[in-house]
């Protein structure tokens, strides 16, 4: 793959001139010249994520929240499982009458619909339509399975290096937080 010229707010030039936080003793110009350049498609990479997640929600309508709690739902479905408003509650971190409020939304906007609960009369399920599954399936799905695509063409080996990394890197950046991400990140 040709380099691009990818400049970033995220360079070791940018954002640490002076190397008061990180130590670049040691390091090749190449070594450098490498890290600068994954951060920088690290960098492109939120860009498109954040371009993509606004395309999305412009398309259905959508804020944030509902999109992180449409996300939750249609993962439960497909893991046979129903999705009650305490669990939306404490996944999206909001209130029991904010999920209220926003189950109330998308379901006057046929996003959503409220079910009797399996096992306990007592409680409800939220289920997401086929018309906004299929919508959220044509509109993240597909972006979705580019990165499938494109972990697929590497081996195993190149792959286990990527695992190895991401990681690292969300640990680390998750340490410096002093708390753990939710499920949503994951």
């Amino acid at each position: 793959m040709a380099a691009k010229d990818l400049s970033t707010m995220y360079g070791l030039s940018e954002s640490d001139p002076e190397q008061k936080l990180i130590n670049r003793a040691g390091m090749s110009a190449s070594d450098l010249e490498q890290i600068d350049r994954i951060m920088a498609e690290m960098g492109r990479m939120r860009q498109i994520e954040r371009r993509i997640m606004r395309s999305s929600q412009e398309f259905m309508k959508l804020n944030e929240t509902d999109m992180r709690a449409l996300r939750k739902i249609i993962s439960a479905k497909h893991a046979g499982r129903s999705v009650t408003p305490g669990e939306l509650s404490q996944y999206l971190g909001i209130s029991s009458a904010s999920v209220t409020k926003m189950i109330d939304r998308l379901e006057a906007h046929g996003h959503v619909l409220r079910t009797k609960h399996p096992t306990d009369r007592r409680s409800q399920c939220v289920e997401v339509t086929e018309e906004t599954h299929l919508a959220a399936r044509d509109q993240v799905g597909r972006h979705h399975a580019k990165r499938f695509e494109a972990a697929s063409r590497l081996s195993s080996e190149e792959r286990d290096v990527v695992i190895k990394f991401l990681a690292g890197t969300s640990d680390a950046m998750e340490s410096s937080l002093g708390s753990p991400l939710d499920d949503d990140a994951r």
